[in-house]
């Protein structure tokens, strides 16, 4: 009988630590910066977020005909959420549960000044910048792809979505406000595809409540994300937000059960992979027991890095290494 009372008391806590918390974004309430802000919701540790994000032109771009003029801002945020019990020091775990593409039009675009092979304003040139142009894509959810048209002649293909958030972070640290295309120590526009159903992500808890944001929804996009725009959907999800107390990390990281994940956000590009590799080392060391000239040399022979993006402010790496490749994990998270 006592067993039984203590299993429905466990069953009880699990339920009360599963709370959903419901909210709508609009573009009446978005925000473009990752800052220290009133939140719009509360949420206890464990408890599940089901929200919505609107794409990074704030949905208003819809057919043909339609320009950038008209967005207001880019990367509109959802947000911040504040979470009890997350305090400076402490480390912030989102696991993302469910993401739905929420429409049946992508977009993708081109703007002067932006992209990877464009000049920029950290590369500027003599010539001409590339002309605004913009692409739809039809979203079918039947068959899970979208449908790339080129505008310059009849070509088509499909391609098969990934829904990720291009903007996951929370509130920088120092009183800093960041804008929503900038990715760096506290996430932010990271545009990772790593940010996607079945992953942990991981972030440092910079002030009281962490304050999270989400956005820049993400039907799928190639690696560097070139153009300059991924396929920018608007979506529906689904994240559980933990708080885990007492440990600390710098920059942040994934987790799933195959890999750990370390981000790199910086310039140039071989400096956002030396962050990356260099806290990839920490944590293979801190919660694995490899000395840290160990990992530096298991990660020479196994370890992995995805390009993520190079066209934001800060470019973006993951470094990552097999779970298969490493001892039996000596400090329990989140996961």
């Amino acid at each position: 009988m006592i067993a039984r009372v203590l299993s429905f008391a466990l069953l009880a806590t699990a339920a009360l630590a599963q709370n959903t918390v419901h909210y709508t974004a609009t573009n009446a309430n978005v925000k473009y910066l990752f800052a220290t802000a009133e939140p719009v919701g509360h949420l206890k540790s464990g408890d599940i977020l089901d929200t919505n994000t609107l794409d990074c032109f704030g949905n208003v771009l819809r057919k043909p005909g339609d320009t950038l003029s008209m967005v207001k801002g880019d990367n509109p945020l959802t947000g911040p959420f504040f979470v009890e019990g997350a305090e400076p020091g402490d480390t912030l775990a989102v696991k993302i549960l469910d993401l739905q593409v929420d429409g049946d039009t992508g977009v993708g675009a081109f703007a002067p000044g932006f992209g990877a092979l464009n000049e920029t304003n950290y590369t500027p040139m003599l010539h001409a910048p590339i002309p605004e142009r913009i692409w739809f894509y039809h979203i079918d959810h039947a068959t899970n792809a979208a449908t790339f048209k080129a505008l310059d002649s009849d070509f088509s293909v499909k391609i098969p979505l990934h829904p990720f958030f291009g903007c996951i972070g929370v509130a920088p640290a120092e009183g800093e406000a960041r804008s929503s295309v900038v990715p760096a120590e506290f996430g932010g526009n990271m545009d990772s595809p790593e940010a996607s159903v079945g992953n942990t992500v991981y972030f440092p808890v910079n002030v009281k409540g962490g304050l999270f944001y989400i956005g820049d929804g993400h039907a799928a996009m190639g690696d560097g994300e070139v153009a300059g725009s991924a396929i920018e959907v608007p979506l529906k999800a689904r994240v559980q937000l933990s708080v885990i107390k007492g440990r600390t990390i710098a920059w942040p990281q994934f987790e799933n059960d195959d890999a750990i994940m370390t981000v790199g956000a910086y310039r140039p590009l071989d400096d956002a992979l030396r962050i990356a590799f260099t806290e990839l080392v920490h944590w293979i060391h801190k919660d694995y027991g490899l000395s840290e000239q160990d990992a530096y040399e298991l990660l020479s022979q196994v370890g992995k890095i995805h390009l993520n993006e190079m066209v934001d402010p800060n470019y973006v790496v993951v470094a990552s290494v097999a779970k298969k490749y490493l001892p039996l994990k000596k400090v329990q998270g989140a996961q």
